[in-house]
């Protein structure tokens, strides 16, 4: 797989905001987002094992599997192998792949309208221009969330999410507090 990077942090959006996590970047997208964070470029091809070696290395159980676009290049297997040792999956996806099974928790981030999931647990929306956030309140998601895009925009979202309360606001509170 090819990995852009493994870490030790605190989940900086959405439901999970403040928890203790382990995020495994997958490097390579499907889609090109002019707002990514991800260095595509720059990866190390790893193992299942070599993987699950370094996530043993952090005291915590939870995972995040984020991106670029985790669902390119996780299996199954991966994830059993995960579930075998104990630890709870999220994923952040932009979900224009189907996911394997066993993932404990699914973030959907959309970009695009082809969405191949059918749910999601949270669908968190980056709001810019082009974007509707109406249209998505009909997937099946139990949490929505609304987010600026870069921390630049934010007004904008406050105003969006007072006026349509069936929104949340989601910062990216690790940018702000200055941590990955």
């Amino acid at each position: 797989m090819r990995i852009n990077e493994i870490f030790y942090s605190l989940q900086g959006e959405g439901f999970w905001t403040g928890t203790p996590i382990v995020f495994v970047r997958f490097a390579g997208c499907n889609l090109r987002c002019d707002f990514c964070d991800t260095q595509h470029e720059t990866f190390t091809e790893m193992t299942e094992s070599e993987i699950l070696s370094q996530i043993k290395s952090f005291p915590t159980k939870r995972v995040c599997l984020t991106g670029g676009e985790p669902s390119l290049q996780i299996t199954e297997n991966f994830i059993e192998l995960l579930h075998r040792e104990g630890y709870i999956i999220h994923i952040e996806t932009n979900g224009t792949n189907p996911l394997p099974a066993g993932i404990d928790w699914v973030t959907l981030s959309p970009k695009t309208d082809n969405i191949a999931l059918q749910k999601a647990d949270e669908l968190k929306l980056v709001y810019i221009n082009n974007v509707e956030p109406e249209k998505w309140l009909s997937f099946p998601a139990a949490h929505f969330f609304l987010q600026p895009c870069s921390n630049r925009n934010t007004g904008e979202v406050i105003d969006y999410v007072l006026a349509q309360p069936a929104w949340r606001l989601s910062l990216q509170v690790h940018k702000v507090l200055g941590i990955r």
